[in-house]
């Protein structure tokens, strides 16, 4: 399978996971919804219960943007395995086009659980600066 190939396969995961860098320096590391194009990734804040909307990852991009998102596949036959790791710098947005268009892709995503609910946001949009692909064979 070709590297365009595995990216196409990545970006139907229904999780990905979302690293971003604390003030001390730690890592924080979420597990998130998104929807993935050929430059950028979009999740939002939604109505998953939360203690706040103003979450963590969001002060964490406001002071520091490079993020990383993994997206993985594991199987018990191990010559399945892939990860595809995507390095990038985040935006938190609250309103306008872009707001309205991760919005959509997310629904149209996940119509399942967005089409009743769409999230109400904030969005982090990421603008994808490297790719890397690992696949077990």
């Amino acid at each position: 399978m070709s590297d365009d190939a595995l990216l196409v396969a990545a970006a139907r995961s229904p999780v990905a996971r979302l690293a971003t860098i604390a003030a001390s320096g730690a890592v924080d590391l979420v597990p998130i919804t998104f929807a993935l194009t050929a430059s950028t990734i979009v999740t939002a804040v939604d109505h998953k219960p939360k203690k706040t909307r103003r979450l963590r990852r969001l002060d964490n991009i406001a002071r520091e943007p490079r993020v990383t998102v993994l997206i993985d596949h594991y199987d018990d036959d191990w010559a399945s395995l892939l990860w595809v790791r995507l390095r990038g710098r985040a935006v938190v947005v609250d309103d306008g086009p872009r707001f309205d268009g991760a919005i959509a892709q997310l629904v149209a995503k996940y119509p399942n659980h967005y089409a009743a609910i769409a999230p109400e946001g904030p969005v982090i949009q990421i603008d994808i600066t490297d790719v890397r692909i690992w696949r077990s064979s």
